[in-house]
């Protein structure tokens, strides 16, 4: 048996600080700008851990919204719009330092499980068309997601790639 290089856990309060500063640092032109803003995605979400290395840095984190969330993102309307029967990664990030060490895997699998204990039928995501981000597009394809649909978004300033999953493949 193998051990991971990070630790898993929910996310807290004395997390919002380094992922935000995680969100920021890698993805600066979409996700929550402020403290504030986080938390309140923090509290909307089903399923919020993060990822922790051997000395402590935040070095992942994923944020999932289920259906019925007072959420404004045109992405997450979009997939509300085709069923209530979902659970939508809103955010998921892993520090360059912890890419290839399968924590993107990890959490995914974190995802499925919760979506999949909850009776949900499907598992919604998005990636980055512009600015492009190829990285994210093959990771989730070989994960098993397919494109159902595309749009600008985040003030038009943002084209995504609106995917899905079934929980169970």
């Amino acid at each position: 048996m193998t051990t991971e290089p990070w630790a898993l856990g929910p996310l807290g309060e004395s997390d919002l600080d380094d992922a935000l500063a995680l969100n920021q640092r890698w993805v600066p032109h979409v996700g929550a700008a402020t403290r504030e803003s986080l938390r309140a995605i923090v509290d909307m979400s089903s399923l919020a851990l993060v990822a922790r290395d051997a000395a402590g840095v935040l070095v992942g984190f994923v944020l999932v919204l289920p259906p019925g969330a007072d959420y404004r993102s045109p992405n997450y309307r979009f997939f509300s719009e085709r069923s209530d029967d979902f659970r939508y990664v809103d955010r998921i990030a892993v520090d360059p330092s912890a890419q290839g060490t399968g924590l993107g895997r990890r959490l995914y699998e974190e995802v499925l499980s919760h979506a999949e204990a909850v009776g949900a039928s499907r598992v919604d995501a998005e990636v980055n068309l512009d600015p492009p981000n190829p990285g994210s597009q093959a990771f989730h394809a070989a994960l098993g997601f397919v494109e159902v649909g595309r749009q600008w978004t985040y003030d038009d300033t943002v084209r995504v790639q609106l995917l899905e999953r079934p929980v169970t493949t």
